[in-house]
């Protein structure tokens, strides 16, 4: 993980002081890329201790294409019912996104809006449809057009692509609608993913607006390398690069010292992911049916002590 303890390095150094939406301040770059190769192992941060289980949890509560806090709570928990879980297993890296901004909207029982899961499996959108007018001759003197909500899944049809027509070059999914941003507890920080395949190789690169080094990015890292290996699992493919394209690049000012401290280590060999074995790689659907949280596992993970980074909302 040097990639990333390089660019926190490079928003030290180059980053100038802004504002932001939270109140907290930051230190900011503009446009940056890092680049992992999944040989080289998996890429969690060892500099720090990755909230691991935290990671596993929300992807696939993406993919199950839930917006509800309480059910990322359930798969946090192994799918515990959220009635039978302590006040500390109910709390979520989005529990305090619903009391904030979820509240302010109008949400009740931990609902969030058209976030990310929503977007990848349900995503909305509107389609033309023209019907006919006949003259008595039974030609056409014009159309009636009216306009149909669609639902689109986006994760079931990239993989479908990805296993019957590799070469396209439209193997991306969005988060970003901008119709359904005003309903959104959280814009999407992370907007987009594209797969490429070459040959036997699969790899993913995610397109992120703003990033947050100090505690989102090594969480961003390590959920979307997780997709890519399931991914590829599911379509007979080999992990192999994942990219991120970082927009609005920042350490929060109260991460500073934190950040610092993380600089100051020695990152350790990368670990090794283990997929659950038993699990049902057919489709999207019945592989999440066939999990829960506790079946991933990073093996032969060593990493620093934790460090306490104040989460802006």
């Amino acid at each position: 993980m040097r990639q990333y303890l390089d660019l926190l390095q490079d928003v030290l150094d180059n980053g100038t002081v802004r504002d932001d939406r939270t109140g907290v301040g930051t230190i900011s770059v503009f446009g940056r890329q890092l680049r992992f190769n999944m040989a080289d192992g998996f890429p969690a941060v060892t500099t720090k201790a990755l909230a691991w289980k935290a990671v596993v949890s929300e992807l696939l509560w993406f993919l199950e294409g839930s917006t509800n806090e309480h059910r990322l709570a359930e798969i946090k928990n192994d799918n515990k019912p959220y009635a039978e879980l302590s006040e500390k297993e109910r709390r979520t890296i989005w529990t305090a996104n619903f009391n904030a901004q979820g509240v302010q909207l109008g949400y009740k029982d931990g609902e969030l809006g058209r976030i990310y899961g929503s977007q990848f499996r349900s995503f909305r959108g509107v389609k033309e449809i023209k019907d006919p007018m006949y003259n008595q001759d039974g030609s056409i003197h014009g159309y009636n057009v009216y306009y149909q909500t669609v639902e689109i899944d986006q994760v079931k049809n990239v993989i479908e692509q990805i296993k019957h027509n590799p070469v396209s070059r439209r193997l991306l999914v969005s988060a970003w609608n901008p119709a359904d941003l005003p309903t959104m507890s959280l814009a999407p920080c992370h907007f987009s993913y594209q797969f490429d395949v070459d040959g036997d190789k699969l790899s993913l690169m995610w397109n992120q607006r703003s990033v947050d080094c100090g505690t989102g990015l090594p969480f961003n890292i390590a959920s979307y390398a997780l997709l890519l290996h399931i991914v590829a699992r599911m379509t007979n493919k080999i992990p192999h690069e994942l990219i991120g394209s970082l927009g609005n690049t920042h350490i929060y000012k109260n991460h500073i010292e934190q950040v610092k401290e993380q600089l100051s280590r020695t990152p350790h060999k990368l670990p090794q992911l283990e997929l659950p074995a038993n699990a049902d790689y057919s489709n999207i659907d019945s592989f999440l049916k066939s999990v829960k949280t506790s079946d991933f596992k990073l093996l032969n993970y060593e990493h620093d002590a934790p460090l306490k980074y104040p989460m802006a909302v």
